[in-house]
């Protein structure tokens, strides 16, 4: 514990605190509840979150309490974007998308011991919340002058305009941290740092309500060297749960990092050491080519998010995909979402089979009859990591793995999947 703040600090996780003295005192020195909010805006959590939450498990590793906040209530109104007004979602979807992150937050902190996690839904205190209640207790504490200074208020104001709903956001989001103030002793709320004037309404309405001084910690918002967003691919964003997004294309985003961000992506999401975090970045310098910081940062985050035993199918199906391993080897699920990562064309069983160049070419390995025969004739043609020299070679019953998969290459790097099915 006594590290933690030159930790945060080295890995660049620190973007906006209130009293930097007091703050790093009490990270360094004491065990102090803290909170972190996740409104259900989605059906899981993102990549987003994830940073958000790897920073919660940092402070809980140094012997700082969490409580991990879902907004059942705060995410049936909406935070302000900058862009414009949200939708709103039915209070059914938002109650489902509530629980589905409950249970995701579960397998990433400690529910045992004196600094246990303790997950909270702010519907549990704000449904209780009266009209009157909301104006009297707690608008009178709010400046209007101060929440039009909040950046994304006032981008609206500027362009599209806001409603009320979102400009009170603030008032639920303070009064979260002001409940949890009285009933756990928060002294901590971290977040992005676009949350900063959200979080600082807390401090503030508690300081007004409680006469006490809390804290407020921001991490910086992540942008890739490319100046796009991190978390999306031209794919869309990189979800936590295996039904959206695969533990394959989740070990590939990470796999795929641009040598511009992994020294900052290892400081923020690797729980290495900062001896080991330095020598992968002084190798990704050195040998760029050998992508081997990118491979420890995929296999710590997809053992992390999915499993251990899941990233190890994902690893091998790297390389058995490319003629490194055997492909019978790798699960099914798995193997389904590497091929349709890279192209995965569906035959129905009661259609004739197509042979070798009529498999190039609607896998879209090559363009024409043409190429695909000159593919074949150049040995460049593989099924399932067997090279295909017979220009009429057709599939039987023995070549589906898994009773109806063909892995396809042109050469040695380009791939595409074949599923026969109903």
């Amino acid at each position: 514990m006594s590290n933690l703040w030159q930790d945060l600090q080295w890995r660049g996780l620190i973007a906006q605190s209130t009293d930097e003295k007091v703050l790093s005192d009490l990270l360094n020195n004491k065990s102090i509840t803290f909170y972190i909010g996740f409104d259900p805006t989605a059906p899981s959590l993102h990549l987003g979150n994830l940073m958000q939450i790897l920073f919660a498990k940092r402070l809980q590793l140094a012997g700082h309490k969490p409580l991990a906040l879902v907004g059942g209530a705060t995410g049936l109104i909406g935070d302000p974007k900058e862009s414009g007004e949200r939708n709103l979602n039915e209070e059914e979807i938002v109650i489902t998308w509530t629980e589905n992150i409950a249970k995701q937050l579960v397998k990433y902190f400690d529910f045992f011991g004196n600094n246990k996690c303790d997950v909270v839904n702010n519907f549990d205190w704000t449904s209780k919340l009266d009209a009157i209640s909301l104006l009297r207790d707690l608008g009178k504490h709010f400046s209007i002058n101060r929440m039009l200074e909040r950046e994304a208020v006032s981008a609206r104001l500027n362009a599209s305009g806001i409603s009320y709903t979102e400009f009170s956001y603030a008032l639920l989001q303070a009064n979260d941290y002001l409940e949890l103030h009285k009933k756990y002793d928060c002294q901590l709320q971290t977040g992005g740092s676009d949350q900063w004037g959200n979080i600082t309404a807390g401090v503030d309405l508690i300081r007004r309500v409680e006469a006490k001084s809390v804290h407020a910690l921001t991490t910086p918002l992540m942008v890739k060297a490319d100046g796009n967003k991190f978390g999306k691919t031209e794919a869309g964003t990189i979800w936590l749960s295996p039904e959206l997004t695969s533990p394959y294309a989740f070990y590939q985003f990470w796999l795929n990092t641009d040598d511009r961000d992994i020294a900052t992506l290892l400081k923020y999401f690797s729980f290495a050491s900062k001896e080991i975090i330095e020598d992968l970045i002084s190798k990704s310098k050195t040998d760029a080519a050998s992508r081997e910081a990118q491979k420890y940062l995929a296999s710590e985050l997809t053992s992390l998010v999915h499993s251990k035993e899941q990233c190890d199918q994902v690893i091998l199906a790297s390389q058995a995909l490319f003629g490194q391993g055997e492909l019978k080897d790798i699960s099914k699920d798995i193997l389904i979402a590497a091929l349709s990562e890279a192209g995965l064309t569906k035959i129905k069983t009661s259609e004739e089979l197509p042979n070798i160049l009529e498999i190039l070419q609607q896998t879209n390995l090559c363009d024409s009859k043409s190429a695909a025969k000159r593919t074949v004739e150049e040995g460049g043609a593989y099924i399932n990591n067997e090279r295909i020299s017979d220009l009429n070679w057709k599939p039987n019953k023995s070549d589906l793995i898994h009773g109806s998969l063909l892995v396809v290459r042109r050469g040695k790097k380009v791939m595409a999947g074949v599923e026969i099915g109903g």
